[in-house]
């Protein structure tokens, strides 16, 4: 936290009754409170975060942020208190806006990308196409902050006093250019509010988050947000209208008068994805920019990944960079961490695939794009997530049964459910895969079945490096998994 005093005013909070504060620091967890800070006592899914302001009052709170209900909670604490109260109808935006001023700072140049699948492949192209093109840059997401400057991360959005005091420390250590992912959770509890953005993009919508957001609506309306809510109107809107929502993304996005940047299959596009040309180790790609031609070779696996690119391009051309120089980099991009990852290949040519697939649409993407790199057979290690969206389960098994040959079911993060009772919602649609509950023995399973031209993806957790079993996590890292099951089987070790 940064060393130094701001008034209610300078953070653009009003208290009740036109009370002023000097105001020292920024926090939301009341254990992280000093004297003279503000504190966000915000709602939350279990507790409202107003059962907590009374310590946050005992550690020297100069102030507390909160909603109606916050107040009432803490009413009698409040009343005997010094501090200041600021009761907001959306305490989380306040919250967001004041970090941004609280830190000031932020990399001059950003954009952000929401949508269900593809966010982390997206912001990681844009922030390397950025550095090709000789810029400080760096992305924020899923896999932590990376490029130019690095941090960890623990959320896909961090909360608003995290995000900002890492932009303010990025843009410190040199950093002109960031690209964000911005999850549904992070734009539904309005933390990227304040980030300054010159464009926004959206990659797809398909069932995920629903034991969040409840129902398809209401998780389609947060990340509208992105788009309706965080980017300002003279920002640039890149979406993919490959996807049945595109033109509702559109559509919002003109009329909030931004310049929409289209890209998909379809030749009116304004970023057209024209021909593709698939091999072993990547593809050849044609594209079209406002009709001019740009034919590009892509080391990276997967058809969609061509759509990935297109929409990263799009940024940065909607950032501002000239498209030719953004096509000319193109070749230049190497795959994400996790995302259709080649783990290993046995002697026998076979491969082996990693990817972050835990959605039925992710996964059947994800085989339907390695279908024509591979002559032979497609073999699939999966599982389900517990605590999470029960539905897409059975779903994910009818995904796999229907785009690859062999099927592995196995346990992904079973976090505090039955794992077998997992396995048995995914298997009702796949009843005739291969159950096997150590994820590990699934993977060399999966590796021992390899022929010669066939290919294995192992799907689910990515570039995660640990499994969350009944509230621990072990390590757990399926690359190296896979390297070691072919290394074993191989006779290399």
């Amino acid at each position: 936290m940064a060393e130094r005093n701001a008034t209610l005013a300078e953070l653009g909070l009003t208290a009740k009754s036109g009370r002023e504060a000097s105001i020292t620091g920024l926090a939301v967890d009341s254990r992280a409170v000093k004297p003279g800070f503000l504190f966000a006592a915000l709602p939350g899914s279990k507790v409202h975060g107003g059962e907590f302001i009374q310590y946050a009052l005992r550690m020297g709170a100069g102030a507390i942020l909160t909603d109606a209900e916050g107040a009432r909670i803490a009413a009698a604490e409040l009343a005997a208190s010094g501090a200041a109260l600021v009761v907001a109808s959306d305490p989380r935006e306040a919250l967001a806006c004041a970090a941004a001023l609280w830190f000031g700072a932020q990399p001059d140049c950003m954009v952000a990308v929401t949508g269900t699948n593809g966010k982390t492949s997206v912001a990681t192209f844009t922030r390397q196409i950025w550095m090709a093109l000789g810029h400080a840059a760096i992305n924020i997401g899923t896999t932590g902050v990376e490029g130019a400057w690095a941090a960890p991360s623990a959320h896909t959005t961090p909360d608003p006093i995290t995000l900002h005091a890492m932009l303010a420390q990025a843009a410190g250590a040199g950093v002109t250019h960031a690209a964000m992912e911005a999850s549904s959770h992070g734009l539904d509890q309005h933390r990227m509010d304040g980030v300054r953005l010159r464009a926004g993009g959206f990659t797809n919508f398909t069932q995920d988050h629903l034991d969040y957001h409840g129902t398809f609506e209401a998780y389609f309306t947060a990340k509208a947000g992105l788009f309706d809510r965080v980017l300002p109107p003279d920002a640039a809107a890149v979406i993919n209208m490959n996807d049945a929502k595109g033109a509702d993304m559109a559509a919002l996005a003109r009329a909030k008068g931004q310049r929409v940047i289209t890209v998909g299959h379809d030749a009116g596009n304004d970023l057209c994805i024209a021909a593709q040309r698939f091999d072993a180790s990547g593809q050849d790609v044609r594209y079209l920019w406002q009709g001019a031609p740009h034919q590009v070779r892509l080391n990276l696996i997967g058809g969609f990944q061509a759509e990935n690119v297109a929409l990263a391009a799009g940024l940065v051309i909607g950032a501002g960079e000239a498209a030719a120089d953004v096509f000319r980099a193109l070749p230049q991009l190497s795959g994400v961490r996790g995302r259709m990852q080649l783990a290993a290949t046995r002697t026998n040519g076979a491969s082996v695939f990693v990817d972050y697939a835990h959605t039925p649409d992710a996964i059947a993407t994800a085989l339907k794009a390695l279908r024509p790199h591979v002559m032979g057979r497609l073999i699939v290690v999966f599982g389900a997530g517990g605590d999470r969206d029960r539905t897409k389960r059975p779903l994910m098994g009818a995904a796999a049964q229907a785009h690859a040959d062999v099927l592995f079911v196995t346990d992904d993060n079973p976090r505090s459910e039955d794992p077998a009772a997992i396995r048995a919602e995914v298997m009702a649609a796949c009843p005739e895969a291969n159950e096997v509950g150590d994820r590990a023995e699934a993977i060399l399973r999966g590796v021992d079945a390899l022929q010669p031209g066939d290919a294995l993806l192992v799907a689910g957790k990515g570039h995660e490096s640990g499994q969350v079993i009944k509230g621990d996590i072990f390590p757990f890292d399926d690359v190296e998994q896979a390297s070691i099951a072919v290394a074993a089987l191989d006779g290399v070790i």
